[in-house]
């Protein structure tokens, strides 16, 4: 099993090589494809490297809005390093829309006094490096920073991603397989709504950098109860996302 194979069905496409073929990559790219492109899926998932990522956005226009934050934890050894941590907030090239701020509470003259993107994006890469991204939705997140890499740095992430609200529809499937709430359908896969459900620790929301580590704390529960905690490996990760077919 590949590492495109892993992507396209549990997460997300990686984009094709080509797609830049006469240009140059930025370096920590093309080293991240070259990695991936021999990755082992079948070790201990205590061995893999997890970064949790989050941006907040100017909107939800892929085409034609922008990042205005990027917030970042590491995971290693299935544990959370809050002090491993990445954060900016990010000038973007149009005005700051009202509405968006009155979400994530980043001002027009805080978004003017923060860097451009294209001076975060080789920080941003070097802390990334080879692990494995994680997200929330991870799909939106990363269409905004392959969007940026692609207009910045001539490349994209080839990092296989994971989507924490894809994993969270699996363990409500085998809920319901159990007969554990099979007839409510009033269900919510909102970050906030499945860490209050889930008993997890809360951190207010619409924060780049505390909505990484919300996701965080949700992928380690859902690593731990997905299969009745027989996750070990990627593989076995993967797998679970294949035995649901209506979510893929």
């Amino acid at each position: 099993m590949t590492s495109s194979t892993l992507s396209s069905n549990f997460f997300l496409g990686i984009w094709p090589s080509d797609l830049f073929r006469g240009k140059s990559e930025h370096p920590v790219l093309a080293e991240s494809k070259k990695h991936f492109s021999k990755f082992n899926q079948d070790l201990p998932l205590e061995e893999y490297d997890f970064v949790v990522l989050d941006t907040e956005l100017t909107g939800l226009n892929e085409k034609t809005d922008e990042i205005v934050s990027i917030g970042a934890i590491r995971i290693k050894n299935l544990r959370i390093n809050l002090q491993d941590n990445f954060y900016s907030n990010i000038c973007p090239c149009q005005e700051m829309p009202k509405f968006s701020t009155l979400i994530h509470r980043i001002t027009p003259m805080l978004a003017k006094k923060s860097p451009p993107i294209a001076e975060i994006l080789p920080d941003f890469l070097d802390y990334c490096g080879n692990s494995l991204i994680i997200g929330h939705n991870i799909g939106m997140d990363m269409a905004f920073i392959n969007r940026a890499l692609k207009e910045n740095l001539r490349g994209i992430l080839y990092n296989p991603c994971l989507d924490t609200m894809r994993m969270a529809k699996i363990y409500r499937e085998e809920q319901w397989i159990n007969y554990y709430d099979r007839y409510n359908l009033n269900v919510s896969y909102n970050l906030k709504s499945l860490s209050q459900e889930y008993g997890l620790p809360a951190f207010p929301e619409h924060n780049a950098l505390n909505d990484a580590i919300q996701t965080a704390y949700l992928f380690i529960y859902l690593i731990h109860k997905l299969r009745d905690g027989n996750i070990k490996t990627l593989k076995d990760l993967y797998m679970a996302g294949r035995s649901w077919r209506w979510m893929f």
